[in-house]
């Protein structure tokens, strides 16, 4: 029982890690590309993209884990 709950934990932060990962790949590669379009010399979307996403998610990981438990 232990051991399903510790890897039923681990499995749910992988994918949180996961998440993540490919949210912020995507925000910098959306980034980058409006920067080319705007033909900007600051890449101010390639910095102001995954910022917001960053900050975005950890909203949202605030707002889960304050939820009262079932």
């Amino acid at each position: 029982m232990a051991v399903e709950k510790d890897s039923n934990g681990m499995l749910r932060y992988a994918g949180l890690a996961t998440q993540w990962l490919v949210m912020l790949l995507v925000a910098v590669w959306i980034g980058r590309k409006l920067d080319v379009w705007t033909g900007w010399k600051f890449p101010l979307f390639t910095i102001l993209l995954p910022l917001s996403s960053l900050i975005l998610s950890l909203w949202q990981l605030m707002r889960e884990f304050n939820k009262p438990k079932k």
